[in-house]
């Protein structure tokens, strides 16, 4: 963070003159509540510490180390005395006072936008460090960091910071947030994609190595005429032998090789024979692994095209719930799971999947399918209660995500579960329903 930023942000805190509360709501992201609840954010990653604004931000867990029981009872409804830069250095600090019923206890909450020393520290009155964000000790930094130590300052940079004035501090923090959201956003999707990327080409080397049906009939058709011919020729052959030649049918000479040695010509003719049954039955069967294979490509491909498209990191984490990675159940391969507001919210991958998802939805489950078109069938686990339009509506999104490439204004009827007939297969008949509009543009 820029020096001269910090200087400009700190003008525009001295308007302040209470905090609210503090607290956590990241690793290391700090928010700060002053009055008339206007909040700011502190993101104190050591490569990329920053102030920021924003409309909303999701509380990831709530945290109760000694550094964040000791930042609630020092500053939370805490008046503001003052806030500067130390020696006008990229340290910003809160200096408070707390009314307690028997003395008013002084502390300092220090922001340090110091690169790899980037830091919380919350100091007493005398500058002896209560708790930090960061401990740090004598082997890392000759400026220890460590609970019942004075504070050391901090060394003067060599340097003259060059000024860069900001037309609109608030706009320049809510700027930070948006520019910050960009690059997870961005960060994400490439490693989302990557991930996603490997398991395509896994499916499509896959699908590329897939047989062909006229090949393996003819192969199944040479293993049994193979086998015939050791049996017509059997008072002619020893056994034991890996590579046999007999004579064809039309005089002509046929070289045999087998998979290994056999004790007698009735074994190697089974052995070419169990062969050709096996090629048969490939062949016969063949079409049911291709079309599962081009089902999982189309899949990958949509998911792939959702993560590209999405628009926020909320999105990113909605495709790739933690509730289902954590836990170590037996993934179905045929349905994709999502969590909506924890709401369950499964997802045919294909005419398998939603076939599946028809046959284990409860009565009052919601199911979800594109209007008068071919779609992913969803269903949303209800567990009985209400479910809320924001949450049916991220299911019709996905039901279209999954469905369809273009970019369009689509149509997705829902219904409880018990509404829905099965007609064949995944086709079904359906009377009461409402649609909702889901526009992708």
């Amino acid at each position: 963070m820029k020096l001269s930023h910090l200087k400009q942000i700190v003008t525009y805190l001295q308007k302040f003159t209470k905090i609210s509360a503090v607290y956590r709501v990241s690793d290391t992201t700090i928010k700060v509540v002053f009055e008339r609840e206007d909040e700011l954010y502190f993101e104190m990653q050591r490569s990329n510490s920053k102030i920021f604004k924003c409309a909303s931000y999701e509380r990831s867990k709530v945290y109760n180390a000694p550094f964040d029981v000791l930042l609630a009872k020092r500053f939370n409804r805490a008046n503001i005395l003052d806030i500067s830069l130390v020696d006008g250095d990229k340290i910003l600090r809160l200096e408070t006072s707390v009314a307690s019923a028997y003395k008013e206890e002084k502390s300092f909450l220090q922001f340090e936008f110091t690169g790899k020393y980037t830091n919380v520290i919350i100091l007493d009155e005398n500058e002896t460090v209560l708790e930090a964000l960061r401990h740090v000790d004598l082997f890392s930094s000759f400026r220890e960091v460590r609970v019942g130590q004075k504070l050391l300052s901090a060394p003067v940079a060599p340097y003259e910071a060059k000024e860069y004035l900001l037309e609109d501090v608030e706009a320049f923090l809510y700027e930070e947030y948006e520019v910050e959201m960009q690059e997870k956003l961005a960060s994400l999707k490439k490693q989302k994609i990557a991930l996603l990327s490997k398991k395509l080409k896994k499916f499509e080397e896959l699908y590329s190595a897939l047989d062909d049906e006229n090949e393996l009939e003819a192969k199944a058709a040479r293993y049994n005429h193979f086998g015939n011919l050791l049996l017509a020729n059997m008072n002619t052959l020893k056994p034991y032998q890996m590579v046999v030649e007999v004579d064809d049918y039309d005089g002509k000479k046929v070289k045999i090789e087998l998979h290994k040695e056999f004790s007698s010509v009735a074994m190697m003719a089974n052995s070419l024979f169990g062969r050709s049954k096996k090629a048969k039955q490939r062949a016969a069967y063949l079409h049911i692994e291709r079309e599962s294979l081009l089902s999982k490509i189309e899949h990958m491909k949509l998911f792939i095209h959702t993560v590209e498209e999405a628009k926020d990191t909320a999105k990113i984490q909605l495709l790739f719930p933690k509730n289902v990675q954590a836990k170590k159940v037996k993934t179905n391969d045929s349905i994709e799971t999502f969590w909506i507001e924890g709401y369950k919210v499964s997802l045919g991958k294909n005419e398998k999947g939603n076939i599946e998802l028809l046959q284990n939805a409860k009565a009052k489950d919601i199911w979800l399918h594109m209007k008068e078109r071919p779609s992913a069938h969803v269903i949303i686990t209800t567990d009985k209660q209400n479910v809320p339009e924001r949450v049916i509506k991220g299911a019709a999104r996905l039901c279209v995500d999954f469905t369809m490439f273009e970019k369009d204004r689509y149509l997705v009827d829902y219904t409880p579960r018990r509404e829905v007939s099965v007609q064949e297969r995944a086709n079904v008949l359906y009377n009461k329903y409402k649609t909702i509009e889901i526009d992708t543009r």
